[in-house]
């Protein structure tokens, strides 16, 4: 799903594409540990440009599974604030990244064996 429906459903929820912003910065806080504008600079991303145009196709797609997940919690629980979508979105991506480190410290190798 592209970011522009997951922009759609957050603005009908919340009422507002500035929500969709501050939930997918607080997403990106929750996944990398640091703001987005931190992020930009680590990655060198002009300031312009977003984010994901420079992420590894792997964070993209961890990222799209949070997003899917929180839409579907958002309307299943009828969620209307961007405080309320924020924390469901910030849990779900917190939960994917310590599932994923915790694959990775099983099979640290993984990925090369393939």
């Amino acid at each position: 799903m592209s970011h522009t429906s997951n922009s759609c459903v957050i603005y009908e929820q919340t009422g507002g594409n500035q929500n969709f912003a501050l939930i997918r910065s607080k997403g990106d806080q929750a996944l990398f540990g640091k703001y987005t504008k931190t992020m930009k600079a680590q990655w060198r991303v002009p300031i312009n440009r977003p984010l994901a145009d420079f992420a590894p196709t792997i964070i993209l797609k961890a990222k799209d599974f949070a997003t899917e997940i929180t839409i579907h919690n958002a309307r299943e629980k009828e969620m209307s604030t961007e405080s309320e979508i924020s924390f469901e979105h910030v849990k779900k991506l917190e939960r994917r990244l310590v599932s994923s480190q915790n694959n990775a410290l099983k099979n640290p190798d993984g990925l090369e064996d393939k």
